[in-house]
């Protein structure tokens, strides 16, 4: 992916490119078993182009822990690198269309008191005018004025209802583009945050945070591919979304829950020590050992599920990558050291 635009990626069309480009991608796809379908194109396309950053590190990561790149795989990662829109720029565009509506709503809201208070003051002088006592050709005169007083006085009033219709108007765009940020930024699923969510998030926490006061607890749920192979995907779906609301009860409210990618799970915890870290993480833990989840439709056992967990403090010198890395490996220590456990970085 060699540039960016809002909302797609824009590719290279240079011929001598996009030939050397097929002559990586193809022996890739035999190497690791990959159906040459138009996703995993995609995916390995921009993998050798290198201008995918986090795909390149997603990509990485399966070949070093030797998963398979099967359909879910796929999909998730074109999902959530590829074709996934840019947040960026949708936040970007709504707050300049929030600008626009507090602009527009102000405007609309002074126009309707001014329309308002000429409207009342119309109606006042035209009683006054009908009153009043005066010559015949005065009389003439004046009722030519009432009538003019009276035709302003029924358009002001159409003005009024056009911009209490504007209004209700301005009102409902605001609340669309709310649910459509909703919508943008949550992972369908759990209710979580998505995956573009996590990340700028996780940039703005370090961003205005002070060393060492905030954490990133990285979850994982152990053997989950065990889970998918017996039970199937709809069940593997289902044990995510617990551990989503496991982790919603146990987080604060002022933390943010996120899924990271397929059953690895996060939560960004600004202005939070270590030791609130490691324990919330702990009660996460502990909470999902003590689960004793079963298949809905014949009761069926599912076993205990357990959750290898990384906590990482914020350090001096942070960056969001860095600062993920480090949560990342305390994460995978975690779970070479025999999982269903909390490791600190």
């Amino acid at each position: 992916m060699s540039k960016s635009s809002p909302f797609l990626p824009i590719y290279d069309f240079s011929p001598n490119v996009n030939a050397n480009y097929l002559k990586q991608i193809l022996p890739l796809l035999v190497r690791h078993n990959i159906a040459a379908n138009p996703i995993n194109y995609a995916i390995w396309y921009d993998y050798v182009a290198e201008n995918n950053a986090s795909l390149n590190r997603a990509v990485n990561t399966l070949i070093s822990e030797q998963k398979k790149f099967d359909y879910e795989t796929s999909v998730e990662l074109y999902k959530t690198h590829i074709c996934n829109a840019s947040l960026e720029s949708f936040e970007q565009i709504n707050r300049q269309l929030h600008k626009v509506i507090e602009q527009a709503t102000s405007a609309i809201n002074d126009t309707y008191n001014k329309a308002e208070e000429t409207n009342d003051s119309f109606q006042k002088k035209s009683v006054i005018l009908e009153n009043f006592s005066a010559s015949d050709g005065l009389k003439t005169v004046l009722q030519e004025i009432i009538q003019e007083t009276k035709s302003l006085a029924l358009t002001s009033q159409a003005m009024q209802t056009k911009l209490t219709e504007a209004n209700r108007e301005m009102e409902q765009l605001r609340e669309e583009l709310a649910q459509v940020k909703q919508i943008a930024t949550t992972d369908g699923l759990t209710g979580l945050l998505n995956r573009r969510a996590f990340d700028m998030t996780l940039a703005e926490i370090v961003e205005r945070s002070a060393p060492e006061t905030a954490c990133l607890s990285m979850l994982d749920i152990d053997h989950f591919k065990r889970i998918n192979d017996t039970y199937g995907h709809t069940i593997g779906d289902n044990v995510i979304k617990y551990v989503a609301t496991l982790m919603k009860k146990h987080a604060e409210d002022h933390h943010h829950v996120a899924r990271y990618g397929g059953e690895e799970l996060a939560i960004i915890m600004p202005n939070t020590s270590p030791d609130r870290a490691i324990q919330i993480s702990e009660n996460i833990r502990s909470a999902m050992e003590a689960s004793k989840l079963q298949r809905k439709n014949d009761n069926q056992p599912l076993g205990k599920i357990t959750l290898s967990i990384g906590v990482a403090r914020l350090q001096q010198g942070d960056d969001s990558e860095s600062f993920l890395v480090r949560a990342d490996k305390a994460l995978y220590q975690a779970k070479q050291s025999g999982r269903n456990k909390v490791v600190p970085s």
